[in-house]
């Protein structure tokens, strides 16, 4: 039993505890991480690289008054278990228990949700001002790694900080990661920071002086690093310029130095910018050593860190060797992403194409801008970004590239349910928000290997288009050798009928398949139909269908509102078609983290929910 951690119940008893106890419960966090973890799956690396940075905060300053605001909040796991969540913490992303990420209804600690990066700075200052205006004297604390600084929205906020209050703290917690190595002039510029030989000199001296000396070596050090990172890299610091006092770059795993200068800082009445340097993935050699493995991940053995091997290949990996074979052919292929390269697998296309992948950090809009520049100079970019992060880059979709009918392909990664990730990651939107864009195609596919021949078509394409393929490994449909470009707007008819008609769009057909089954032993003559398009959808093929059957039934993994269901209703309204749809997808909320099949059965996007929800509406069999 962990001797300090079982004690914590509320950020007062981190408080209580002496520096010698407060290093103890350091060790005894990571050990409390790394056995979690290991059964949960999440993000054990950022979480390990923070727990001295998190410690020091809380015994700072006073949560729930003060406001923590974590950029992506991935690596709030820490946060959590001191305050007040440690015994829930082995239910952590697990269906009805702690989310895997900062939200508000969980806990009056979690000030401020997050979900996706960038958003840390402009939110903390909005409560800092709105703090000055109603005469509060709270502190507002930011951490955002720094990865998150490739991000525009962190510059935006940057330009108005100075200007809009007088006391924000900003801790840039430098690990040189993001998912992936962190790349660009930003990485750079800190890497060139935090390697000054001054700086280094004085990192070796700051725990002796501080112990010797107290606060005011905690001061004294961080303005000798202020000073020696200055002359590195020339005059006027990027935070300085912003109007913003720098401090460091200071070790931000030396639990003394962190809590002096965090106090030193409360005093400060101008906004402020701590650079600390941690580790991503520290007190455990496999996350150390794996940094880009251990970001986030499934259930791990706790002693080796190995995962259990899926056998067989992702969406993910399909399309990046899709893409790859396409490069192969065709110098004009390119392939874009936005700081993902592992989660998108373009990994596996990197080192075939080095030249033609391009990792613009994360940056969206920037990636989807940078795209439609390369399109108008006869490149064909393929821009693979998960589809909940893509709605970043809605106005560059919208304005840059189908205005201009650019050639861009936009492969949407965790299109449909993210599981454990939750609201934040569900890529649930993504028909809706493209499917009203002229120009645009928006395709789905129901296996692996369609899944190749949509990028195929995609490439083929002299305009905008979008694939949206799940998280995880699909059906294991065997890969054909070429690839064959579809019709566009043409759906696959899998099975006739002329009683119920199924249109199912992507991951949903097999379920289209299994309820066509329960049907036939209904006395059912079921069509099954793969849809392929959410845009343009084949609309002879549901005018066909919605003139001989007395039912159509739509299936898609997505929200009704605007979705696949909403493109066949309209088809038949302008036909004046007047034959019953019932829609199966998911209701308009956002939808709570847990296993697919769970979320499913209960939300009722299963076959046996369809048969349920259409029994009655069946036409019954001559004799039954």
């Amino acid at each position: 039993m962990s001797e300090y951690l079982s004690r914590i119940k509320s950020p007062a008893d981190v408080k209580k505890l002496g520096m010698v106890e407060l290093e103890r419960l350091a060790e005894e966090i990571r050990e409390r991480l790394i056995q979690g973890v290991a059964k949960t799956g999440g993000h054990i690396g950022p979480n390990l690289g923070v727990v001295e940075l998190t410690i020091a905060m809380h015994y700072v300053f006073d949560t729930p008054r003060d406001s923590f605001v974590f950029d992506v909040s991935h690596q709030s796991y820490v946060h959590k278990l001191l305050t007040g969540r440690e015994e829930q913490f082995e239910t952590i992303r697990q269906p009805g228990g702690l989310n895997g990420f900062m939200l508000r209804t969980e806990s009056p600690h979690d000030s401020f949700g997050a979900g996706h990066a960038g958003t840390a700075l402009s939110a903390a200052l909005g409560m800092a001002v709105a703090r000055d205006m109603s005469g509060g004297n709270e502190h507002i604390v930011a951490l955002a790694g720094d990865a998150a600084f490739t991000n525009g929205i962190s510059y935006e906020a940057l330009n108005n900080m100075a200007a809009q209050t007088k006391r924000l703290i900003v801790v840039l917690n430098d690990n040189e990661w993001s998912i992936d190595k962190n790349v660009g002039a930003i990485a750079e510029y800190f890497h060139k920071i935090a390697t000054n030989p001054t700086y280094v000199s004085l990192h070796d001296r700051a725990a002796a002086l501080l112990e010797k000396f107290g606060g005011r070596a905690a001061s004294h050090i961080a303005h000798k690093a202020e000073e020696a990172a200055k002359g590195i890299v020339g005059r006027g610091m990027i935070f300085e310029e912003f109007g913003l006092n720098y401090y460091g770059p200071i070790d931000g795993h030396n639990l003394p130095l962190l809590i002096e200068t965090f106090k030193f800082l409360k005093t400060q009445n101008r906004p402020v910018v701590l650079h600390a340097l941690t580790q991503k993935g520290r007190g455990f050699a496999p996350a150390e050593e794996k940094q880009k493995k251990f970001h986030g991940l499934g259930p791990y053995d706790p002693e080796t860190g190995e995962t259990k091997p899926t056998g067989q290949k992702t969406y993910s990996e399909i399309f990046a060797e899709s893409l790859s074979k396409l490069a192969d052919r065709n110098d004009k292929v390119v392939a874009i992403t936005a700081a993902m390269p592992n989660g998108t697998a373009l990994d596996l296309f990197r080192p075939r194409h080095p030249k033609r992948y391009f990792d613009v950090g994360i940056a969206e809009e920037h990636a989807v801008l940078f795209a439609a520049g390369m399109a108008t100079k006869g490149y064909r970019p393929f821009c693979a970004i998960y589809s909940t992060f893509l709605q970043r880059a809605f106005d560059q979709v919208v304005h840059d590239v189908a205005l201009q009918n650019l050639p861009v392909v936009f492969c949407m990664d965790r299109g449909g349910l993210s599981g454990d990730d939750g609201p934040t990651h569900h890529g649930l939107f993504d028909i809706s928000y493209l499917r009203g864009i002229p120009n645009m195609v928006h395709m789905s596919p129901k296996d692996e290997d369609e899944l190749q021949d949509m990028m195929l078509t995609a490439l083929e394409h002299d305009g905008p288009s979008a694939i949206r393929y799940p998280r995880g490994t699909g059906p294991g449909v065997t890969v054909k050798a070429e690839p064959r470009a579809l019709e566009i707007g043409r759906a696959e008819v899998l099975q006739d009928g002329s009683d119920v008609a199924v249109f199912a769009l992507g991951a949903m057909v097999g379920d289209a398949q299994r309820l066509a089954r329960m049907l036939r032993a209904d006395g059912q003559s079921v069509a099954v139909i793969n849809a392929r398009f959410a845009k343009p959808i084949d609309e002879d093929c549901v005018r066909r269908y919605a003139r001989r059957c007395g039912l159509l039934i739509t299936m898609e993994d997505h929200v009704l509102a605007g979705g696949f269901g909403s493109a066949v209703l309209e088809t038949l309204s302008a036909a004046e078609i007047e034959t019953p749809v019932v829609r199966l997808g998911w209701p308009d909320e956002f939808i709570e983290h847990g296993k697919p099949e769970a979320l499913r059965a209960k939300y009722g996007l299963t076959a046996e929910a369809a048969m349920e929800k259409v029994r009655g509406m069946l036409k019954r069999p001559v004799g039954v």
